[in-house]
């Protein structure tokens, strides 16, 4: 019996090699098998990528095979890269641990991780959303884990439920009674935290996004100087929006701001937002995919989780998930395009990143 789990173990931890027909260097191919400089599929699910020092680095999930994949084995893996196409594997930035007392014990959930840098402290800091062993989706929590260098290792300080004993700085007061919202309900122990994104600002001001009020509103929360915790004032983003998978960016000094809706890992239509000031107020522009109603209904099959900027333009990117075998998902980045001020994303077997080389 023991040979027989240590074979099942080695199944389940055994990457994704890549047999395919090798495609142009400087080309990405949205829903590909993506081989690393190890010539494996790279496993960095619902991830984000800092750019320091002219390199990039690549921060997601570390998933293994079949449905187990979807709590956390083996920690969060990064991977480098200076031209955003060829990835060297940097290795497990954030590794799980067996101590059952922890937090991040092996079994527990880690997902959509991002890292920023904060000059003034000379620290990476990473933020992740976790969900206790055990738990399934009730603990909502956030976490950040702090590393010297930006591979890591990353040192997990704790997680909580952010702004604790704080309201929403665009909350009315009739929505400050606990049988009427969510937000007033967890005002004593802190807002629920589930799919996350970080964003700096120009100013190096740090911002947390967090769907929260059991994922029907979106938070976006301040943080403190040294990127740690919440500073203390946030806004509902999008009250009783049922938004997840926020990925933000700024263009022209506006902010836009790309979502999904609440289908579980099954793909929807995506949706989009534009606001003159982070804390809004918001306005929607839509779904932002163009193509069939097939591919707009499903966003080409897959989920925001970040977007980058990148020459005079930006890249969406998304996940494919693949629930039953987790190692598998697939990375859907695809350039932004506009239309009237409104981003548009569009379908392209393989594109080049020269086309985000101009201005737009």
């Amino acid at each position: 019996m023991k040979s027989l789990c240590l074979s099942v173990l080695c199944l389940l931890m055994a990457p994704v090699a890549v047999a395919q027909t090798p495609i142009r260097s400087d080309a990405i191919a949205p829903g590909a098998l993506w081989p690393d400089d190890k010539g494996v599929h790279i496993n960095a699910h619902g991830g984000g990528i800092l750019q320091h020092d002219g390199v990039y680095y690549w921060f997601g999930e570390h998933k293994i095979a079949g449905d187990a994949g979807n709590r956390a084995h083996v920690g969060v893996h990064v991977y480098s890269s200076r031209n955003l196409t060829d990835w060297k594997d940097e290795g497990v930035a954030l590794k799980v641990v067996d101590d059952p007392m922890s937090d991040i014990v092996r079994g527990s959930v880690i997902e959509r991780p991002k890292v920023i840098y904060n000059a003034k402290t000379r620290k990476f800091v990473m933020w992740f959303h976790l969900e206790l062993k055990g738990l399934g989706y009730k603990a909502a929590r956030s976490a950040v884990a702090v590393a010297d260098t930006v591979t890591g290792p990353y040192r997990y300080t704790g997680s909580f439920r952010p702004n604790a004993g704080v309201w929403p700085v665009n909350l009315p007061d009739r929505d400050k009674d606990p049988a009427r919202t969510v937000v007033a309900r967890d005002f004593e122990t802190g807002q629920m935290a589930r799919d996350m994104t970080l964003f700096v600002d120009d100013d190096g001001a740090a911002y947390h996004l967090y769907a929260s009020e059991e994922n029907h509103t979106l938070h976006i929360s301040r943080l403190t100087d040294d990127y740690l915790r919440p500073a203390g004032d946030y806004a509902r983003m999008l009250p009783m929006g049922d938004d997840e998978a926020p990925a933000i960016f700024k263009r022209k000094g506006r902010y836009y701001l790309i979502t999904s809706g609440l289908t579980g890992w099954a793909p929807n239509p995506a949706k989009s937002y534009v606001a003159d000031h982070i804390f809004g107020p918001w306005t929607a522009l839509g779904n932002p995919v163009r193509g069939t109603p097939e591919q707009q209904a499903v966003t080409f099959g897959g989920q925001s989780t970040f977007v980058l900027p990148y020459g005079d333009g930006h890249i969406f990117m998304g996940d494919i998930w693949r629930p039953k075998d987790a190692i598998d998902g697939r990375y859907l980045w695809l350039p932004i395009e506009w239309e009237n001020d409104k981003p548009v994303i569009r379908w392209y077997d393989t594109w080049n990143l020269k086309t985000l080389e101009t201005p737009q």
